[in-house]
């Protein structure tokens, strides 16, 4: 072997195992065996990067089941799902046992949860977003009230990461937050669902005040309606001077998602001009 392929193969990373290419019956028979439970097969809905699957099971259940790199699991997204099971007074998947496992042949860890199954389709867009009763956002506003003072020494998002995710697109802002809740930190229409569940819960943990309600608010963005509706609805957060940071922080991640694809998004051009109001508030402050 030549020098240079030899350096270009010992440089290349392995392979990532895609669940929805790869066989791995063996993989479901050990999730049944640990578990205890039949899965339907026929039911598999896939995560959108190939590391999840989930399936409904024998017993009316929930099983996800994750694959992650051995040398990149966070330790804290990990065990995300299970933590939650502390939270009280939040509409949530129940979460009744895991199993984890080494496989050294794929080179990776498998986790696998059994959850309560949620029958109620998730939101998903703004046009089901925009049917939802007033019975829903006072459902929502009570699990959010509920998590916001749950205490917790996980990490949703960092001081460190907000400023730097802001500052590396605005310029001349102070970001030091100075208010802190705990969050689910993913809240948007695809994680919740017509009946008000909150679901996908791996990288919840304490953020700035506002936080959840800001990360909705942008996925609200491409409509003015439903964007002001979510204001509304959370204005008590969002006014704040840490809600205003997060909203900042989200017009910010939408602006850099613009930039890597070098073309305007649904999200990034009303992002702009919500961030030149959130700029002047915050420098007047």
């Amino acid at each position: 072997m030549s020098k240079e392929l030899f350096a270009v193969t010992a440089t290349q990373p392995p392979a990532v195992f895609d669940v929805r290419e790869n066989r791995h019956e063996d993989v479901l028979d050990r999730v049944e065996q640990a578990l205890g439970v039949r899965l339907d097969r026929a039911s598999v809905v896939y995560g959108e990067h190939g590391a999840t699957e989930g399936f409904r099971t024998s017993d009316g259940t929930w099983v996800r089941v994750e694959r992650r790199q051995r040398w990149r699991i966070n330790s804290a997204v990990w065990i995300g799902l299970e933590a939650a099971a502390t939270i009280r007074g939040v509409k949530k998947p129940e979460w009744f046992q895991s199993a984890t496992w080494s496989d050294t042949t794929r080179d990776v860890v498998w986790r696998v949860d059994e959850v309560e199954l949620i029958t109620s389709p998730v939101v998903g867009d703004l046009a089901t977003a925009a049917t939802l009763p007033d019975s829903w956002w006072t459902g929502l506003h009570e699990s959010l009230a509920a998590l916001g003072t749950h205490p917790t020494e996980r990490v949703g998002m960092s001081q460190a990461h907000l400023t730097k995710r802001i500052t590396e697109v605005f310029e001349g802002v102070d970001t030091i937050v100075d208010e802190w809740a705990t969050a689910h930190t993913d809240l948007h229409w695809g994680n919740l669902s017509t009946e008000g569940h909150i679901i996908d819960w791996e990288d919840w943990g304490a953020a700035p005040r506002g936080h959840d309600a800001a990360t909705l608010w942008q996925s609200a963005l491409p409509d003015r309606r439903m964007a002001s509706r979510v204001q509304h609805e959370f204005s008590a957060d969002l006014e704040t001077r840490s809600g205003k940071l997060a909203q900042l922080l989200q017009c910010a991640n939408a602006i850099r998602a613009a930039a890597r694809r070098g073309a305007p998004t649904p999200l990034s051009e009303p992002a702009r001009a919500a961030a030149d109001v959130l700029l002047a508030e915050l420098r007047r402050a």
